[in-house]
């Protein structure tokens, strides 16, 4: 059931509560006592069918709106030590997977992945095929990229070694909107990464823009909606703005918070989903299809691949910021916002010899209410909804059931009921409450956690 603290949220009708983009979020994991070795985690799963997240924690910059686990500019020879350890890593974690192990999907994120060069982006590659025994070229494999890195010489090495999409965070095609929340790029670097992402033939093109930027108007937001709908990306995703801790626009707003109302904070609520609303119907007049809040895609753009559930199948994680899932477990090395926190991670990762990565040290046990919750979550937010016949091979009950605090949602005209294809599914307006539902479905115990988590 949702607690007090939820349905407050609710009732305030703010959109914008948190991005939901796992359940739980890290914040909730803890210091596993004891460590359980690898092996032993992953004894009992399925796998046959996995996701491969490789993270590079490096930038040329951090945005000012950035909270990723990333370190920007560092030090000359991190990159090849980082890559060291994480190929000491991968030996570790291909052991304790055994025989049979195959990939569905795999992703590089960071950070920003290209950041590294060309030959240490083939050293990555490398790892992934020649010590996972990742079959590169034969699945959906994705790579981030910024304007700055989406070099030629880099994007050959992607498209040499197999990736099939590279999503580029531009934010916006304005200048001075993009300093507003400390990205400090050039049009022309934009333009000239997104001719060199086309020109290198890899077949799906994904761009980032953000609305809710201080001085943002709908005509300077359609006006990056259709300058990126020039290059025809096979998708895109629209993020709201969020200001966050430990960011440089926490920093910012911290020093302005005597200044500010609520008055304008709900200002900017209005702002936000004003600007999501004249976004969504632009995409969609434009031909693409609404997945998620976020996400808009061409319909038959995708890649196909071998089948992958993400309610179901799991993750290998590899890297100092990467997680990974299990059925019951998912975890990850230690979690921080803050540079010098992050550093200290990172240091920790490099110095680590192969038998540093035998177990699974930070993490959250997911007992059957919390997959059950995930499963929802995971579902719910996408515009295909929750098919509730799969539900209930999955998990032996009835979602309504299981949370019948789901007709309030209804009671706001946020659900629609069961329709011929059995799934449930958000309405328009429940879609762009994404961000209010998804934190409102958390159990009480993943919140306390977060709640109770030391930012740093």
């Amino acid at each position: 059931m949702t607690s007090t603290t939820a349905e407050a949220e609710l009732a305030a009708g703010s959109p914008y509560q948190d991005y939901v983009y796992a359940y739980p979020h890290k914040t909730a994991y803890r210091p596993l006592r004891p460590p359980p070795p690898l092996w032993e985690v992953w004894a009992g799963e399925r796998r046959d069918a996995l996701f491969l997240y490789l993270h590079v924690p490096f930038c040329e910059m951090r945005c000012g709106f950035c909270n990723l686990f990333t370190q920007s500019l560092p030090a000359a020879e991190l990159p090849g030590a980082y890559l060291d350890a994480l190929g000491r890593q991968a030996a570790v974690v291909g052991d304790a997977l055994g025989d049979g192990t195959r990939y569905a999907r795999a992703a590089v994120g960071g950070g920003t992945p290209t950041y590294l060069d060309p030959d240490q982006l083939d050293r990555l590659f490398d790892i992934a095929e020649g010590v996972l025994g990742v079959r590169l070229g034969t699945i959906p494999m994705s790579v981030e990229t910024s304007p700055a890195t989406a070099t030629a010489e880099r994007l050959r090495v992607l498209r040499d070694r197999g990736v099939t999409r590279v999503s580029i965070g531009v934010q916006s095609f304005l200048e001075a909107e993009n300093r507003q929340v400390g990205r400090p790029q050039r049009r022309a670097e934009v333009e000239r990464a997104l001719t060199a992402i086309r020109a290198s033939g890899v077949p799906v093109l994904n761009i980032d823009l953000m609305y809710g930027i201080d001085g943002q108007t709908g005509a300077t937001w359609r006006a990056s909606l259709d300058a990126a709908l020039s290059h025809r990306p096979e998708e895109f995703y629209l993020y709201p703005l969020y200001v966050r801790p430990l960011t440089g626009l926490g920093r910012r707003r911290r020093r302005s918070r005597s200044t500010r109302s609520s008055v304008l904070w709900t200002s900017w609520d209005d702002q936000r989903m004003r600007l999501y609303r004249e976004g969504r119907e632009h995409l969609l007049a434009a031909g693409y299809q609404q997945v998620s809040m976020r996400m808009f895609r061409l319909p038959g753009s995708g890649v196909a691949g071998p089948a992958y559930c993400c309610q179901d199948d799991g993750m290998v994680g590899l890297g100092s910021g990467a997680r990974s899932y299990t059925t019951a477990l998912h975890y990850s090395f230690d979690y921080a916002v803050g540079s010098a926190s992050v550093k200290s991670i990172v240091a920790d990762f490099l110095e680590r010899s192969a038998h540093g990565f035998t177990t699974a040290e930070i993490g959250f046990w997911l007992d059957d209410e919390e997959q059950r919750r995930r499963w929802l979550l995971k579902s719910l937010l996408r515009t295909d909804g929750v098919d509730l016949l799969a539900y209930r091979r999955r998990f032996g009950t009835g979602l309504a059931g299981d949370f019948p605090e789901l007709e309030r949602l209804g009671e706001l005209g946020w659900l629609e009921g069961m329709g011929s294809d059995g799934r449930l599914r958000l309405t328009a307006e429940g879609l762009a409450f994404s961000d209010t539902i998804g934190p409102w479905l958390f159990s009480d115990g993943v919140r306390a956690a977060m709640d109770a988590w030391e930012l740093r």
